[in-house]
């Protein structure tokens, strides 16, 4: 059986849309959903009731500790062999759940991540920012990719908790998420997967709808975070670092440098505007959306220099300590 863990605060509605698109699944495997309540103002108790006859549902009200714990949580009141960790910002599309029990039956993996996606333009359940932004975190021109757009960006991939799944034993072994880190535990479980031997792989079966905050400040917050964690990733697991990870903050002292000198030289200027033609092409080919290609321009600069700038800045804060 197959158990769902949700972490929620404070997101009744993105949890409604959740528990919807799973009870429309199209013949699916056994499964549980759990859903923990870290601490909401706002919680989602009613949503919850109203799905009750529909599906099998845990719901767990506990004080605010962070989404680590609270998946650590739901992980301990599951009863599957399998768990799916999933945000509750997700949408499942009706084969979900059976791609992925026939993936894994198949495959005979440990672990496995699968990726995001926006759904068609004629699905009105996506704004343009949102499709975006989605752009910005899996092109490969943003290093997106190397959240699952793309099987061969790096060695290895590394699942996120907006998608994971793993062997309920095999998680309890290795003690489940780090509560003790706020960003980038979900990197740091994977990590310690490969570490133990475990078979990781990326199933592309296993795409998902992941509905992004659609407030560029919460946006740049969040990759900036980003940024700041993979230098205490690269601590916690040394010779985890990789060129790629590197790239945001070359882009940000790049595009300084070449700001700074285009007053000398105007004709620098054409790397900036290199940039915008590459990411609009490109968003364009992808979303065939004018009004998402001009949005991803900006999407994207803020997700490279917000990851860029928060791991400079850590880095910088490390030589300094």
């Amino acid at each position: 059986m197959l158990s769902l863990i949700i972490p929620v605060y404070n997101r009744p509605d993105e949890v409604e849309e959740l528990l919807t698109s799973l009870a429309q699944q199209q013949t699916p495997p056994s499964y549980e959903v759990v859903i923990v309540e870290d601490g909401s103002t706002v919680p989602c108790a009613a949503v919850v009731d109203r799905y009750r006859d529909l599906m099998s549902i845990q719901y767990e009200v506990v004080p605010n500790g962070g989404p680590s714990r609270a998946r650590n949580i739901g992980v301990r009141h599951a009863t599957g062999d399998w768990i799916i960790i999933l945000d509750s910002d997700v949408v499942l599309p009706p084969d979900y759940l059976y791609n992925v029990s026939q993936a894994i039956a198949a495959d005979g993996c440990d672990a496995w991540g699968g990726p995001d996606a926006a759904p068609s333009l004629q699905d009105g359940s996506f704004g343009m920012w949102q499709r975006a932004i989605n752009y910005a975190m899996t092109s490969p021109l943003t290093t997106g990719g190397i959240r699952g757009g793309r099987k061969r960006l790096t060695k290895r991939f590394y699942p996120r908790t907006f998608n994971l799944g793993c062997r309920k034993a095999l998680f309890e072994s290795l003690g489940g998420f780090d509560e003790t880190m706020r960003y980038g535990e979900d990197i740091d479980f994977s990590m310690r997967l490969y570490e133990a031997g475990s078979r990781v792989v990326l199933l592309p079966e296993a795409v998902l709808y992941h509905k992004r905050r659609v407030d560029l400040r919460k946006f740049y917050r969040q990759v900036w975070h980003s940024g700041t964690a993979r230098v205490e990733l690269s601590r916690r697991h040394p010779g985890s670092m990789r060129l790629t990870y590197l790239l945001p903050s070359l882009f940000v002292v790049t595009t300084l440098v070449v700001t700074l000198l285009a007053l000398w030289c105007p004709w620098l200027w054409l790397y900036h505007l290199l940039f915008i033609v590459s990411i609009f092409a490109d968003a364009l080919y992808r979303t065939q959306s004018v009004a998402v290609a001009w949005r991803a321009v900006v999407a994207s600069f803020v997700q490279l220099s917000g990851y860029g700038i928060g791991y400079l800045s850590q880095r910088v804060k490390r030589c300094k300590a």
